[in-house]
C-alpha cells in the first residue's frame, strides 16, 4: 500500500510529533509514504477567504504532483483533507474553472496540469476501510484504556465532500479504538468544532469550547481523548489549562493524535510517539 503523503504545515512545525509518530506507525503497518515534493500549504480555510482562486490553484498544484507520481493522496489532517477534497470536487465538476486554474499553473511555471486522477483520503479512512492492516500487528492491546474519540468538524462535513460515512452519526473512530483493544466511550462533544481557526478572533469563546470538550470527555470517564486532526489536538492540548479556567472545570485529560494511540497498540513507547511534547502529558495516561 503506497500513498503520496501530504503532511501539511502543522506536521512539519508545531506538531512535529504527529509527523514522527505517523512515519513510525505506517512503517509498522506496511504503508509506504512518499512525501509530495515541494508541497504547499492547503490554506487551512484562511487563504480561501482572502483569495479563493489562488487557494484553489495551490491545491490543484499539490494534487497534480501526486497525479504525476501516479499515487493517491493521504493526509493525517482533517483540514488538509477538506481543502484538498474541496478543490478536487470543484475542479472535477467545472471544466471552465479547471481550465482557468491550469492556465494559472502553467503561467506560474508549474510543469503539470491538474487532471483529477488522484483520490484524496485520510489515514483514519484508510484504517477504517482496511481493518486487516492491524491484524496480527497489535502487540499491546489497550484493554485498560477508556478513550473518547473526538472527530472535530472538518473530517465530517460538508457531507457531499467528506463522504466517508454519515457525518451526523460517525463510527469510524470508535471502530478503530475498539480494534486497538480499548473501550470507546461516548461523549456529547465528539463532533463539536474545537475552534482552532477562531482562536485569535474570538479567544474567550474558543477557550470556552475547548474547556467544554475536555470536560465532556472527563464526565464520560475517559482516560484520554484521541483525534484524527493535529489542529484539534493542538487546540485541546495547548489550551487545556485555559479551557478548564473558562468553564470552571477540574478536568485533566491527555489529548492524543490518532496515530499515537495506534502506535501504543503496536508496541511503540511514549517517547517513540512524542507524547512528552504535549502540554496534557502531565495528566496520567494508563499506558
Amino acid at each position: 500500500m503506497k500513498y503520496a503523503f501530504f503532511p501539511g504545515c502543522v506536521l512539519k512545525g508545531a506538531a512535529a510529533e504527529a509527523y514522527t509518530s505517523m512515519s513510525k506507525v505506517c512503517e509498522k503497518l506496511g504503508i509506504e509514504l512518499v512525501e509530495i515534493e515541494n508541497w504547499t500549504c492547503c490554506g487551512a480555510s484562511h487563504a480561501q477567504g482572502v483569495n479563493d482562486l489562488a487557494a484553489l490553484a495551490v491545491n490543484a498544484r499539490n494534487i497534480s504532483i501526486a497525479e504525476h507520481m501516479g499515487l493517491p493522496i493521504m493526509t493525517v489532517c482533517n483540514t488538509c483533507t477538506l481543502q484538498l477534497r474541496t478543490a478536487k470536487h470543484r475542479l472535477d465538476k467545472d471544466e471552465k474553472l479547471r481550465e482557468k486554474v491550469n492556465g494559472i499553473l502553467k503561467e506560474g511555471g508549474h510543469p503539470y496540469e491538474y487532471k483529477g486522477t488522484s483520490e484524496i483520503t485520510h489515514f483514519l479512512w484508510v484504517l477504517d476501510k482496511n481493518p486487516d492492516l492491524l491484524k496480527g500487528k497489535i502487540t499491546k492491546p489497550l484493554s485498560d484504556l477508556r478513550v473518547a474519540g473526538y472527530y472535530g468538524c472538518h473530517i465530517l462535513r460538508p457531507q457531499e465532500i467528506m463522504n466517508h460515512e454519515d457525518g451526523k452519526h460517525p463510527k469510524s473512530l470508535e471502530r478503530l479504538i475498539e480494534a486497538l483493544g480499548a473501550k470507546s466511550v461516548e461523549f456529547d462533544a465528539k463532533r463539536k468544532c474545537c475552534g482552532f481557526h477562531a482562536q485569535l478572533a474570538a479567544e474567550h469563546d474558543v477557550l470556552t469550547v475547548t474547556g467544554q470538550i475536555v470536560d465532556s470527555a472527563n464526565k464520560a470517564e475517559a482516560d484520554a481523548i484521541v483525534t484524527p486532526c493535529p489542529l484539534c489536538q493542538m487546540q485541546l492540548d495547548m489550551y487545556e489549562p485555559e479551557g478548564r479556567e473558562a468553564v470552571h472545570s477540574q478536568a485533566e485529560v491527555p489529548i492524543l493524535h490518532m496515530q499515537q494511540l495506534v502506535g501504543f497498540a503496536l508496541g511503540l513507547s511514549k517517547e517513540d510517539v512524542g507524547f512528552n511534547r504535549h502540554v496534557s502529558a502531565q495528566a496520567k495516561l494508563k499506558i
